[in-house]
């Protein structure tokens, strides 16, 4: 079976933005921060503000390959009672305005496992989602989640990151499907700026051995920032601006304030102009 070639809404939208010649936004944000109903609002607003693809965090209670924002985020979300079953239903309450966005989650395993994995790739695809990033899943586990998730029609994406050599791209590559998540920086998300010109060449190499679109995230905060790193790649994703932006706009006592949704809007529309604008020169 060749599921690389899956048409789902992922690989729909970068065919979209490859023949109109301009990069995509893929935004993150975790399902559920600050509170259920503020994780919805902002999720409807994303693309409004120029995001082309979603990825709503699945919130757990040790992500490690997340910097403090993103750690800082799922507690708030655990802390306002977000499970599994209400990330889905907020990706089902999403579908009932937006059947055209994709939306991708992104975590770790151990929420899957416990759900348990088979009932959540049918559950997942039910609910509209159209892909998965599950960052401790390694190639050598196919079977256990990114095989049940092809068959049920959605993609797996994979990150690849400057320590993945040649030897052991194809392993990455292989059954991995809608775009390929590179790894910008070596260390967790949020903490340090990308070097242009080493994700460039990365990049470069990656394509030598793919014709997927390859997504750059981790470190990306400006418009300047994700319009120098698009140069070369198929999109770009942006997650610890958007979830610190959450956390400065909460009251004293956490809650969502005034300017929670807006903040997040502005940021996107900054950084989806960016690209627009730089894809045109």
């Amino acid at each position: 079976m060749s599921e690389a070639d899956l048409q789902t809404r992922i690989a729909e939208k970068f065919q979209a933005l490859k023949a109109a010649g301009r990069p995509a936004l893929v935004t993150f944000i975790t399902a559920g921060d600050p509170d259920l109903a503020t994780s919805l609002e902002i999720m409807k607003a994303l693309p409004e503000a120029g995001a082309d693809v979603i990825e709503l965090g699945m919130p757990f209670s040790d992500p490690m390959a997340d910097g403090p924002a993103i750690q800082a985020a799922s507690q708030r979300a655990l802390a306002a009672g977000q499970t599994m079953a209400k990330t889905l239903q907020m990706v089902r309450e999403f579908r009932a305005t937006d059947n055209d966005t994709p939306v991708v989650l992104m975590g770790y395993y151990n929420p899957i496992y416990v759900y348990p994995a088979e009932q959540f790739v049918k559950d997942a695809k039910a609910a509209g989602v159209d892909g998965l990033i599950v960052v401790d899943v390694p190639p050598e586990a196919d079977d256990e989640l990114c095989i049940p998730a092809m068959r049920a029609g959605l993609n797996f994406i994979r990150l690849a990151t400057p320590t993945t050599d040649d030897l052991r791209l194809p392993a990455v590559l292989q059954n991995t499907s809608g775009f390929l998540y590179y790894v910008s920086i070596a260390g967790i998300t949020g903490t340090q700026a990308p070097v242009k010109e080493r994700v460039h060449r990365h990049v470069a190499r990656i394509k030598q051995q793919t014709d997927m679109p390859i997504a750059v995230g981790f470190g990306i905060k400006t418009g300047a920032q994700a319009r120098e790193l698009a140069s070369g790649a198929d999109g770009i994703v942006v997650g610890s601006a958007l979830v610190n932006a959450i956390a400065e706009s909460l009251t004293e006592n956490g809650q969502a304030g005034p300017r929670t949704v807006a903040n997040v809007k502005a940021i996107v529309a900054e950084l989806s102009e960016a690209l627009t604008n730089g894809a045109s020169h």
